[in-house]
């Protein structure tokens, strides 16, 4: 009779142990769960917010004016820049909206007079940046977003 005490406490060792790792096996799944739900969640919100913006180009001539692309519609002649602007989201491109940190290394190079200006919402986010071609970092940040803005000559 007196061994009862320790077959209980010992009963009462493993159960306790049981629910730990029954516990800890909850949250994995849940983590793995939450891993998998949270970005179909923002790739939802994000389908819904969509793509729509508005390029204003102005010193390159024959190029120059607004153009909306609106990657919701079927419109063939926005579907290249609709698809760059795709690959930008998949790749994790959105440096390319944010202006050249002040104290970037970059060529001393004019590449045009050309300067742009996009604003809407680019794959569920705000989107307001400005462009111009001065400067090496300037031109790549520029040609990073062809064919949303043009293609021009340096």
């Amino acid at each position: 009779m007196s061994d009862v005490p320790g077959r209980v406490l010992t009963v009462l060792r493993r159960r306790g142990w049981i629910t730990v790792v029954a516990l800890l096996a909850l949250v994995g799944l849940v983590a793995g769960l939450l891993t998998y739900l949270v970005p179909l969640a923002f790739a939802a919100t994000s389908a819904a917010g969509g793509t729509r913006l508005q390029v204003v180009v102005a010193g390159s001539g024959t190029q120059d004016g607004t153009v909306t692309l609106d990657c919701a519609d079927d419109d063939a002649t926005d579907r290249a820049a609709c698809d760059r602007l795709d690959e930008m989201a998949r790749t994790g491109g959105a440096s390319a909206f944010e202006p050249v940190p002040a104290d970037a290394m970059c060529t001393m190079q004019f590449g045009g007079p050309e300067t742009a200006e996009i604003t809407g919402t680019w794959d569920g986010r705000p989107v307001d940046a400005s462009f111009t071609r001065s400067g090496g970092c300037e031109i790549e940040r520029w040609e990073a977003l062809e064919p949303v803005l043009p293609t021009v000559a340096s």
